[in-house]
């Protein structure tokens, strides 16, 4: 994983401990898949709707911010992902 894919990494992470109740629960882990970063989060079940928001508009501002960050560092595609 290159520097610019942890500052997303990071990035995110700093975010979505921002919004739970349960911080040290976050885990964000980072893959490659087909020359993109996949972003996967895992809060606790009950801080999930924080972090999708209401009809998923969280998540699609901080698809989006992770979106940005890459692009401004020459990064590649990035995509965020909620898992269960």
């Amino acid at each position: 994983m290159s520097p610019e894919d942890q500052e997303v990494l990071d990035l995110v992470r700093l975010v979505v401990a921002k919004l739970v109740d349960s911080p040290e629960v976050v885990q964000i882990t980072g893959r490659d898949s087909n020359n993109a970063l996949v972003i996967e989060v895992q809060v606790a079940p009950d801080d999930a709707g924080k972090v999708i928001g209401r009809q998923g508009r969280i998540v699609k501002s901080l698809r989006t911010l992770a979106r940005a960050a890459s692009t401004h560092r020459g990064g590649r595609h990035v995509e965020v992902e909620i898992l269960d």
